[in-house]
């Protein structure tokens, strides 16, 4: 199973690193290749600005995963500990909105963007994924699971709501936390409808919406497409290797009170 997973990472990475005249040359695929070159990585670079595109993921993402977990963190900790009217209400209307897949919210995000005249920016990137309520919710059933006596305590102490959150509960919550920050890292890097819509300068793209110029504007190259692919992928699978541990966990202690 584990070679049938791999195998289209391994073809990604064999086709990169052929030439273009012994890419062409194949009329039956050949699974090993005895003179490998990386021109095509070189070429790649120089083809299209890939490397403004690296920048501007780099950006997107950062941006989106701290934004966000700002915004996660004070939320699942007010549905969580703090006591106002129609709380339970209004934490079933947006568990409510999980149902609606994100298609459906593009043209009134579009709308949004347009109106705000930040289309065809880095800001059109980041507004939509600003929050989540899916993470809001694995956020919340963490805290949910902290004692009572401890939030008690600390407010004996004179500890305020603030202080208890940042010094108290964000630093028990650090395995789900870092869950969220590696799985919202992992989809703004990969994300590639949106960007699509609300980018139209070349300057702005990022690397998933950038690979379609090799095989519509620079002509059809598949060996640079796979070059610039394994550029994309190979960032997100280091990442998932090593924390891999830390998703299953966060997921499973999040999702789960006790």
């Amino acid at each position: 199973w584990a070679l049938i997973v791999l195998f289209p990472f391994y073809w990604m990475v064999l086709t990169s690193v052929k030439s273009y005249s012994s890419y062409n040359a194949e009329h039956i695929p050949s699974f090993f290749i005895l003179n490998p070159t990386l021109q095509n990585y070189a070429d790649a670079f120089t083809t299209v600005p890939l490397g403004k595109y690296l920048l501007n993921t780099l950006i997107f993402t950062a941006a989106t995963t701290a934004i966000m977990m700002v915004v996660i963190t004070l939320s699942a900790f007010a549905f969580a500990r703090l006591e106002f009217r129609g709380k339970n209400l209004a934490f079933t209307l947006f568990l409510s909105l999980m149902m609606i897949p994100f298609e459906m919210l593009i043209i009134t995000n579009y709308t949004t963007v347009v109106n705000l005249k930040v289309y065809d920016t880095l800001y059109a990137l980041i507004l939509p994924f600003t929050s989540s309520i899916f993470y809001t919710y694995i956020l919340k059933n963490f805290f949910d699971s902290v004692s009572d006596s401890l939030y008690w305590s600390a407010r004996i102490d004179g500890s305020s709501n603030w202080r208890f959150l940042w010094k108290v509960m964000v630093p028990m919550a650090r395995p789900s936390l870092m869950t969220i920050i590696l799985l919202n890292g992992l989809a703004s890097w990969n994300s590639f409808m949106w960007p699509m819509y609300v980018i139209v300068s070349k300057e702005n793209r990022t690397l998933p919406w950038g690979l379609q110029v090799f095989t519509t504007e620079a002509g059809s190259y598949p060996e640079l497409l796979m070059a610039a692919s394994t550029v994309v992928v190979f960032p997100v699978v280091i990442l998932f290797l090593f924390a891999r541990k830390y998703i299953v966990r966060g997921v499973a202690r999040g999702g789960l009170k006790g």
